[in-house]
């Protein structure tokens, strides 16, 4: 049993020298598969973690050759956390996607639904001026409307740094790794020459 994949382990996923050295125990010493393993259950703590109410945080910028600025709200359960490097730098990840990504909304839960209903119509009318079969419409539209808002909402676009993954997936894997529920709160985003 190596020590430095012990502690790389630990490192990886902030768990504690026993579930490290117990995951590469079980993976046979295979590292990749011991780091899965971890993450799964990380990732299945965090969806437990997501009820627990986030009151702290920070408050952060992000500015892009002072052409588009970032104000995003992050938020924990505790100030310990919020101090901590890696939920700033997590943050300032965020921020960074917002920059680059624009996105209108956090989650598809913030759309409005007068946003939604336009939205709806809009596309309806679209798939009936193309000839879809009216009695698909509805599964159409719905498709539509999912695609249109997952570019709209912060948490479902592709992250940035990793578009194998979600901003909600990357926010997950920071809640597994620091212990605390996690959650963006709100955000601003200004460019030159935007309105």
């Amino acid at each position: 049993m190596d020590i430095e994949q012990i502690k790389r382990l630990r490192e990886l996923t902030g768990v504690g020298i026993t579930d490290a050295k117990n995951a590469l125990v079980e993976a046979d010493g295979d590292f990749d598969k011991a780091l899965e393993a971890m993450r799964k259950k990380g990732l299945t703590k965090a969806e437990k973690r997501g009820e627990r109410e986030a009151r702290a945080g920070i408050i952060t910028t992000y500015n892009h050759d002072n052409r588009i600025g970032v104000l995003v709200e992050l938020n924990c359960e505790t100030d310990f956390v919020a101090r901590t490097d890696e939920f700033v730098e997590l943050a300032k990840d965020v921020a960074m996607h917002i920059a680059a990504s624009s996105p209108v909304y956090v989650s598809v839960e913030e759309v409005p639904a007068d946003v939604r209903e336009a939205k709806a119509a809009e596309f309806t009318e679209k798939a009936k001026g193309e000839g879809k079969p009216e009695n698909m419409l509805d599964q159409i539209v719905e498709g539509m409307l999912k695609k249109y808002f997952a570019e709209q909402c912060l948490m479902d676009q592709p992250f940035v740094k990793n578009p194998d993954q979600t901003v909600a997936d990357f926010v997950k894997d920071g809640i597994a790794r620091l212990g605390e529920n996690i959650v963006v709160r709100r955000f601003a985003r200004i460019a030159i020459g935007e309105v």
